[in-house]
Order: C-alpha cells, then structure tokens, then sequence
C-alpha cells in the first residue's frame, strides 16, 4: 500500500477514528463536534473515516443525520453545508454488542475494507465512550479481534482512547491497566481527563517555564500556600443515579484537580518530551503525604448541599434531587489538605476543593505568595499590604491574574491591592479550541503529553482510596453540610485557618 506522510507537524496520517458510544451524550455534544472544528481548521487527515459503534441498530444515514444535528446544536464554527458534505460521506455505523467477539471481527472486516478501497494504510483511533462496566469487554474484544495489533510499532500503530472514570479506587484501576497492559502497549493508550486539553491548563507549563520572574520564586522559601478550587452551581440534575455512586471525590477530585495540582508543583522536566513531563508529574504525586483522617485534626473534609439560592434561583437539597436514596452517603464537596515531602514545597500546603451546587462555577490554581518583611509598611490599616497572588483561571473566564501592592493616588502613602489580568479572549481574539479537539488531534498524533500514564493513575488513586475506605466504613458519620449557592461548609474554612490561610475565594 502507499505510504502516507503528514502533510503537517499538526496533521495525523490517515486515521479510522472508532467511537463506541456512538449514541451516547458526549459524542454528540463533544466528540463529533471536535472532529467539526479540527476539519474547519484544516487539521482533519486527507483520508478520514469515523465509525460510530454502538449496541442499537442504525443505518449509515441515520447516523450521519444524529451527526449532522449534534454539529448544528454544539459546535463552536458555523455550520458550512460544504465541508459537511466532504465530511459525511466517511461517516458510516456499526451495530453491535460490546461482548461479542464477532462483532468485533466484523468490525475489523469494514475497516480493511476501507483500507482496500482507498489503498493507504490508515492507522485506527479506538476511542472509548461508554459506561465503565463495558471498558473491560471492549478492550479485551479489541485485543483478541487483532484490532489492537494493527500495524503495531509502526506510524500506523492502532490507539486506544479511555475516559474517565478510570477505575473507582486502586484496586479496580490496576485491574482494568492489567486488562490494557496485555492487549496495547503503553505507548498506544491515551487515558484522558478533558481538564488537561484546557488552554490555561496546558499554559500552567507555559507561565512557570517561560518567564524567568515565576519558577525562581516557586518554591518553599516564597509561597505560603497553593489553593485549587473547581466549582460548579449546577446540581446534579438528571445524573442523580450515577452521581451518587461516585461522589466529588471519585467524579472530581481524584482526576481533575490533581492533575492540576500535578502541573503546579512537578520538577522542570528535561525536555518537552511527553514521557518526561509525565515523569515529573507522577514524582510530584509520589510526594504527597498520606492524609491524616484521624481526630479534629483532619486533613479530609467532605460535605453535601441543603436547599438554597443558587443565582437567584431555589435549588433543592441534594438529598431531594431525583434518584437519590434516602440513606444516602456520598458526598456533593470535598476539601483536602495535601503536604508534598520534597524540597520544592516541605511546609507549604495545597488546599483542594471541588463541589456541586457552590456560589458559582469556577475553577482556578491560586498561588499565593508570602508577604514582606513588616519593616517598611506596617502601620496598620495605613498600609493595606497583601500578599501577592498568581490566579490561573481556567473556567470560565479564561485567563491570568497577579495581585501586587500599589501607591493609592494622594499625599499620603497609603497602598492597595491591585490586579494585573488578562483574558485569552479579549488578548488573543480568537475562538478558543475546546478542550477536545486538543486532545483528539493529540491522540491521532501519538502525542502523550496532555493524557495520564497508568502509573499516574494508579499513584492518584493510591493517595484517596483509604479515603474512601474510611468514609465507606463511617456512613454518615462526619458529614458535612453546606447551603446550595455558597463556597462549602464551614468545616472547609477551619481546615486552612488551622495553619493561619483562608480561601481566596471566601464562603457564604
């Protein structure tokens, strides 16, 4: 067969993308989509054929009609009849149980069929959205089809794309790496988290290893504290059933928020290398101190919503939200205080939270820096003197924020805080790229960088799995409480003013 070659360092080689949950809400509101945009950019391959894989029958243009109408709904370009019409006919449907070997096989059929009739090797994006229970079936079949073999240690070696939630804990996380390690080799495995494609995100590298004025000063010996908050105002809506076996801790907190803690307190890797990077983070989550869950002293807090405001809106209590149990444990927030033994950060904490039904939706990496030496400007009220503070707003307000110290105009020295900031959107003026179509195009890339290596995983899951052990075996004993439409409960505020913080972004 001929050989292709990129056209462009952004362009993949020709790629047969295969989504299982073809009929599932984050292809239609995210994947297809993404695809959309990356063709609107001209980063699509030359030859590109999706296959939507799911276990209800559909034809070809039954599926591409669905397509059509996600794409019209979700994407962030304009729909263009052209470049649909160039995009759709690669589109095609494949019905089939996710247990089922033969369907599998056939499966493996239809792509080489298209390999036959296009004569170009295509290298296969196996992309996996689905719910959890069906992740081991699939991989498995992918193996044992041959599917995973695909010209492997070759440009064309097939990839395996895995959401989350990877795993509930760290036994069922290296159970299903056992399953992935016997069929892919790591190299062909993309473990995904959607925070990592995040353009502030992704600038966290950029700000600490690009400007001179930052990494000097990110260390022990200048920042008193780091806090990360993601937050969200909805509630749980009509995912009740499945929020409630899962929890802030296991939705959240677990992947999102340590991933951003990762890229905030990791080493200066050696090179931009994806192995490297990922070397640095998974060193970083080594670090971390087991968390005290014993006495007042708590390192854990966790907490769900009672009725209340939410934008000016009721919201009900997460116990009466729909398909929630009466008995209920799981928790809607959770506040974390990490300590990492290493010589960067001994004695500076990271403060964690993330919860459902807050004041706003927000997330944000603060690092706040200590404050000057009381010398100079200390005459109380006089001198408002706060410490400096580096905000990376990541939703949804894209963008950096430092707070410094300034003169107030007049003939008295008085000083205030004052805020340097930008926005990617007003800086830059363009129309951010979603999160996924980073990622997509990095994984049709065979790029690593932005997704999460097995021993990442497993090293997370190992810091809150006695966690949630814990929690299993007090019931509700411990649980907090909050009113929908603040920042947490107050236990949260306690656990930094233990060590003289509080929350950049205040309760109530």
């Amino acid at each position: 067969m001929e050989e292709n070659k990129q056209t462009s360092d952004r362009t993949p080689a020709p790629t047969i993308l295969v989504i299982f949950g073809a009929s599932g809400d984050l292809t239609a509101r995210k994947l297809v989509p993404a695809l959309y945009n990356l063709g609107c950019e001209n980063l699509l391959p030359e030859h590109f054929h999706l296959i939507g894989y799911g276990r209800s029958s559909m034809t070809d243009d039954a599926f591409r009609d669905s397509m059509k109408k996600a794409v019209s709904e979700y994407s962030r370009s304009p729909f263009k009849d052209d470049l649909w019409n160039r995009l759709s006919p690669n589109f095609s449907y494949h019905a089939g149980p996710y247990d089922d070997l033969d369907s599998f096989r056939a499966l493996s059929e239809k792509i080489k069929e298209i390999e036959d009739s296009k004569d170009v090797d295509f290298q296969c994006l196996f992309y996996v959205s689905t719910p959890p229970g069906v992740f081991k079936p699939i991989l498995e079949n992918l193996g044992n089809s041959g599917l995973a073999r695909r010209h492997r240690r070759t440009a064309f070696a097939s990839k395996v794309v895995v959401e989350k939630p990877f795993g509930r804990d760290l036994e069922t996380a290296c159970e299903l790496n056992a399953v992935i390690t016997r069929r892919f080799e790591e190299s062909q495995v993309f473990r995904i988290d959607h925070y990592l494609g995040k353009e502030t995100v992704q600038s966290l590298l950029a700000q600490r290893f690009s400007n001179v004025i930052f990494e000097p000063v990110w260390n022990r010996h200048h920042v008193s504290c780091v806090q990360i908050t993601v937050a969200e105002d909805l509630g749980v809506g009509s995912r009740g059933g499945y929020y409630d076996r899962s929890g802030a801790l296991r939705d959240m907190v677990q992947n999102h928020v340590m991933q951003l803690l990762a890229l905030t307190a990791m080493e200066p890797p050696s090179s931009l290398d994806p192995e490297a990077i990922r070397d640095e983070k998974v060193k970083a989550l080594k670090a971390i101190r087991p968390l005290d869950l014993e006495g007042d002293d708590t390192d854990v807090v966790r907490a769900r919503y009672r009725a209340g405001l939410v934008n000016g809106d009721k919201a009900i209590g997460y116990l009466e939200e729909e398909g929630i149990p009466e008995d209920s444990i799981t928790e809607t927030f959770a506040a974390l205080r990490l300590s990492l033994d290493n010589w960067r950060w001994k004695g500076v904490p990271f403060y964690l939270r993330s919860g459902k039904r807050m004041a706003r939706k927000v997330s944000e990496v603060a690092v706040l820096f200590r404050r000057p030496p009381a010398i100079l400007f200390s005459e109380g009220d006089r001198f408002n003197v706060s410490p400096n503070c580096l905000v990376l707003r990541i939703q949804p307000d894209e963008g950096v924020t430092l707070t410094l110290n300034s003169k107030t105009p007049g003939i008295e020295t008085r000083l205030q805080p004052v805020e340097l900031s930008f926005g990617y959107e007003t800086t830059f003026q363009s129309n951010t790229p979603e999160a996924y179509e980073r990622l997509i195009l990095d994984a049709m890339n065979g790029d690593g960088t932005l997704f999460i290596r097995g021993d990442e995983t497993e090293t997370s899951w190992g810091i809150f799995s006695p966690v949630l052990q814990r929690w299993a075996e007090d019931g509700s004993k411990g649980m907090e409480s909050y009113t929908a439409g603040t920042f947490g409960p107050l236990a949260a505020d306690k656990l930094l003013l233990r060590d003289g913080h509080e929350w950049r972004l205040q309760a109530g």
